[in-house]
């Protein structure tokens, strides 16, 4: 089986609040598409579509749509790091480490 492979898309909705689409494209054949209003909804929708995999994700592809400007991606990403940071003191343990950017 070829690895478990989430999208999750930026959108906007026609009064320009952002949400989350969450795709499982592993199977093309049986495309599992979740839509997320926050990131509270994200985490609880990609660990129930994670379960069907024994909870192993092999990686997921940030998208965005192009009407979607930089300040909300800014807004997602503050976000997201203060969830991170709450879980690891959760955890007492720094969690999986953020894909780096490769210079080339």
């Amino acid at each position: 089986m070829a690895g478990v492979v989430f999208t999750s898309t930026i959108k906007l909705d026609d009064s320009g609040k952002w949400f989350i689409e969450l795709k499982d494209i592993t199977d093309e054949d049986d495309i599992r598409t979740e839509i997320c209003a926050d990131l509270d909804e994200y985490e609880t929708k990609i660990e129930e579509l994670g379960a069907d995999y024994g909870g192993h994700i092999d990686e997921v592809k940030w998208l965005k749509d192009d009407n979607v400007l930089p300040h909300i991606l800014d807004e997602i990403r503050l976000k997201m790091a203060e969830q991170r940071a709450k879980i690891e003191e959760e955890l007492g343990e720094p969690i999986t480490p953020v894909a780096e950017k490769k210079e080339e």
